[in-house]
């Protein structure tokens, strides 16, 4: 077996609204989750797995791991709780010093500015990213940050899965709390995202030229669902339009021609201003982050003639009979996170930095016996092998690894029922119970294979399961 290169990155995601709690303390203001209510089987945000006064435990998890990166989120309204007006000054200290506690580990953080928890303020008086006037803000924001931090903050990302702006999901995720949810809206907001992401990237890379930032996709790799051409052409532009415009942008400064066209034959380009082509033409990322779970396919037939290609997949996406599934429907498929390794540095031939990847399962925990998370292992095994392949076998350059909720948080709907973590927490949607962590099987497996730097991926669980 080979270790991968030295100084690998071996680490864990999170955001800060399914992990910190707090949601009335330090000064924090209210964001978009604070208002959103508890259902049968999910919570609400308020408590989330309590790391604002936590981390510790969780820090010491990922040192016992071997972890030396961990890429986490400022809550914007933790440290403007407007979003538009004065910093809170006990907001950045915490993160200040949760920084520092990092480093003391061994452990390298990353920052990510942005998780879909729009300060309320912003939402409820611009409507979120539609105003152009919230971009002003984020940019604001951002480059605070980076004043505080980058002295000892190397890498960096704007937002979590930039290119779901892009898709009907978008409207959710960017603060936007009332109207029709049109096309020409859904345009507005991803190019507006796009303008925030651009005035921080040129900024960090002006004025803090040791530091790194990349732009980050959520990445599902969408086949045709079968050979008949137009599912195969539908697949393909759906990738264009999802994925490669933003990518386009990202590492070649300027939009997808097709998109452009797109946008020029529909009425959809009159939110570029003066000067926003020439800012992105600047752009440059020092590698593409993205998040990969899970694979799908899309049936041409399903979509009607009329539909934007951005909400194709609303009525198209079709499972793969040829994939195993999680209880939530999500389709294995190791070979498909190797596809996209390889294919984004063929294309663009820049680092590739996978930062989000694991398997949600509904599991409890009998308050004795180790959780025997078989599967969780045979995830990882199969992933990390993909990855590996796509290394040693395809030429491509990785700059790491970050598991997604390695220590259990709350699910994106927050649903503690939908755990990724090697270490379980103790709590439920409605029971929080007393938090504690609790390493499952998957904890000794993955610490054996970080620990030797990839070498070491022996399961001692039939390779069938």
């Amino acid at each position: 077996m080979k270790k991968l290169k030295e100084g690998f990155l071996w680490g864990n995601s999170v955001s800060s609204m399914q992990t910190e709690g707090a949601w009335n303390e330090g000064g924090k203001g209210m964001s978009v989750y604070d208002i959103r209510e508890a259902t049968e089987n999910s919570s609400d945000w308020k408590v989330a797995t309590d790391s604002y006064h936590r981390y510790h435990e969780d820090f010491d998890y990922m040192q016992q791991l071997g972890m030396n990166c961990y890429r986490f989120q400022i809550s914007w309204s933790r440290v403007n709780p407007k979003g538009d007006g004065e910093f809170n000054e006990e907001g950045i200290a915490f993160y200040d010093k949760f920084i520092d506690d990092l480093i003391a580990r061994g452990i390298e953080p990353m920052i990510c500015l942005y998780h879909f928890d729009m300060p309320l303020h912003l939402a409820e008086t611009y409507n979120g990213f539609i105003d152009r006037r919230v971009v002003d803000a984020f940019v604001t924001y951002g480059k605070e940050m980076m004043k505080r931090f980058a002295h000892k903050v190397k890498y960096w990302i704007t937002f979590n899965e930039q290119n779901i702006f892009s898709y009907s999901e978008g409207f959710r995720i960017s603060g936007y709390l009332k109207g029709e949810r049109t096309i020409e809206e859904l345009y507005v907001i991803s190019h507006h995202a796009m303008m925030a992401h651009t005035y921080l990237a040129n900024h960090l890379h002006d004025v803090y030229p040791n530091c790194q930032i990349g732009g980050m996709l959520a990445y599902q790799e969408i086949y045709p669902a079968t050979s008949l051409p137009e599912d195969v052409y539908m697949a393909r532009k759906l990738d264009e339009f999802l994925n490669h415009n933003l990518l386009e942008a990202f590492n070649n400064g300027k939009y997808s021609p097709e998109i452009v066209a797109y946008m020029k034959n529909n009425g959809l380009d009159k939110m570029i201003l003066e000067g926003d082509l020439e800012e992105i033409a600047k752009m440059k990322s020092d590698w593409i982050a993205f998040s990969y779970y899970a694979s799908t396919t899309v049936n041409s037939q399903n979509v009607g003639m009329d539909s934007p290609v951005n909400f194709y997949m609303n009525e198209g996406k079709q499972d793969n009979p040829y994939l195993d599934a999680t209880e939530w429907n999500w389709q294995i498929d190791p070979l498909g996170f190797r596809n996209i390794l390889t294919k984004l540095y063929n294309r663009y031939q820049i680092p590739i930095f996978p930062i989000e990847n694991g398997i949600g399962v509904i599991e409890e925990w009998d308050g004795v016996n180790e959780i025997q998370d078989d599967y969780r292992i045979k995830y990882h095994h199969d992933h990390f092998q993909a990855m590996k392949d796509a290394i040693f076998l395809d030429g491509v350059d990785v700059v790491g690894y970050l598991g997604w909720g390695l220590i259990d948080i709350l699910s994106s709907q927050g649903d503690m029922r939908k755990r990724y973590g090697v270490v379980y927490v103790n709590r439920e949607n409605h029971d929080l119970k007393d938090m504690r962590r609790i390493p499952k099987k998957s904890f000794w497996w993955m610490k054996k294979v970080i620990e030797s730097n990839g070498e070491e991926m022996e399961m001692d669980i039939p390779v069938t399961i």
